[in-house]
């Protein structure tokens, strides 16, 4: 008898675990039921993937949404759309808002505010803020939390824990791993006045390598002592690449987008204010060993820190500036870009963006194309040259600093759990976001 599926993804080139390949994939109740050749089967919902590469659900596992408290500059929902429309089927978002996630109440009311208002699948870190380590295991275990997050440096937001004492407290109440920020607040204080007025060139060197090579080391004596698991962020300086080459028995390391392509000076000279976040974009020696770093498997996973603010925040004269710019819808882009251009492989772009995150935060159900899993895909085009535009972007931002930049290979469809989010541009009418789930709070 022939099989029968809701969804059968027919023809396309598909890249997992098995290596890549032209494969059919039958989808059933949302979940992948069958890989193979599929070509006496029926289904409810055929897609003619010919052409296109057929990706597990790229993950990003570092965006700011800014909700609640500061939707001016982006909320849940257009957010999602920015993930769905870049490729991304589900995302990981982080405490900094107002007020801070760093209560139950405060993690349920974005679950309540995501679910079937987002159009991608989600999580949210809890903030640790220095006062609140006796709740931290029971928080999070709670429904939608992807783990703790702390950040070592000021950024934007009120959530600071700089001092040893308290740090080592938080590391040693739970027991999933713990996101970090690694900046060192004592050194930023010091430096301040390196950010010199209307100047952001100066914001790698205010915030410099030792800034934050320093609170990389710092984090890592404190979590052994705690015997807990750490993920370093935004990994940006060759002697943190090469120091957390020794530590990978504990610490497990992300870089972004922006790190891996933009360099100091030429990103300041061309986009002012628009290139700085924190930790800063730096010179193109950093972003080399960057790569080498991708290469040698010391990076586990790439994440956007989509961190939106408005035009006009960002008009403001540096370093009153904020911080951030946007980059969950142009992290595949990106990426395939690299691809294109021989700096990354197919599979090591999977790796990054879909098994590594299942790995580094224990994901049920998410980040492999393997049957029993969510039928969650990434289906792109190598072979289409297009430009990033910031008409294309779906961010209530309105910008993006990638704007003008051609790239070689595009998302042309996002699916999440059997369902389509996003086919060539056009973004699904009814949102179906629902909270991503974790081996360790089954």
């Amino acid at each position: 008898m022939a099989q029968s599926f809701d969804l059968l993804i027919r023809g396309g080139t598909v890249v997992n675990h098995d290596g890549i390949g032209q494969a059919d994939v039958g989808v059933r109740d949302g979940r992948i039921a069958a890989i193979g050749n599929l070509s006496q089967a029926s289904a409810g919902e055929t897609v003619d993937a010919v052409g296109l590469h057929v990706l597990p659900g790229v993950i990003d596992t570092q965006v700011h949404f800014r909700e609640p408290g500061n939707e001016h500059k982006e909320d849940l929902e257009t957010g999602s759309r920015c993930a769905v429309a870049g490729g991304v089927t589900a995302v990981f978002e982080m405490p900094n808002t107002k007020p801070s996630t760093t209560t139950a109440e405060a993690l349920a009311d974005k679950v309540t505010r995501a679910r079937d208002r987002m159009f991608c699948d989600f999580a949210f870190y809890v903030g640790a803020n220095g006062e609140n380590a006796p709740e931290l295991p029971d928080l999070e275990r709670q429904p939608g939390c992807c783990g703790v997050k702390i950040f070592m440096g000021s950024s934007t937001g009120s959530l600071l824990v700089s001092e040893d004492a308290p740090l080592l407290e938080t590391l040693k109440s739970g027991h999933r791993r713990v996101a970090v920020h690694c900046e060192d607040e004592p050194r930023l204080i010091e430096r301040k006045a390196e950010a010199r007025e209307g100047k952001p060139g100066t914001h790698p060197v205010w915030r410099d390598v030792e800034s934050a090579f320093k609170a990389t080391r710092r984090l890592i004596a404190l979590a052994r002592e705690a015997h807990r698991r750490v993920h370093v962020l935004h990994v940006t300086t060759a002697e943190e690449m090469a120091y957390l080459a020794d530590h990978k028995d504990i610490a497990t390391v992300e870089t972004t987008p922006q790190h891996l392509t933009l360099a100091a000076p030429d990103c300041y000279d061309r986009l002012g204010t628009y290139a700085q976040m924190n930790p800063p974009i730096r010179e193109a020696h950093h972003r080399d060993a960057l790569w080498q770093a991708v290469r040698a498997g010391i990076v586990d996973v790439i994440g956007s820190d989509h961190a939106p603010h408005t035009k006009e925040e960002k008009a403001q004269t540096y370093p009153a500036s904020p911080s951030g710019m946007p980059g969950v819808q142009t992290l595949l882009p990106l990426l395939l870009d690299h691809c294109a251009n021989g700096r990354l492989t197919l599979q090591r772009l999977v790796d990054l963006t879909s098994h590594s995150a299942q790995r580094v935060f224990n994901i049920c159900g998410k980040g492999r194309l393997a049957v029993g899993w969510d039928a969650d895909f990434t289906l792109v085009d190598l072979k289409a040259a297009r430009e990033i535009t910031e008409d294309w972007n779906e961010s209530r931002c309105g910008w993006t600093p990638f704007a003008g930049q051609t790239v070689k290979g595009w998302p042309v469809g996002t699916i999440i759990r059997g369902r389509k989010a996003m086919w060539e541009g056009e973004i699904a009418a009814k949102a179906n976001g629902a909270p991503v789930r974790f081996l360790e709070t089954l």
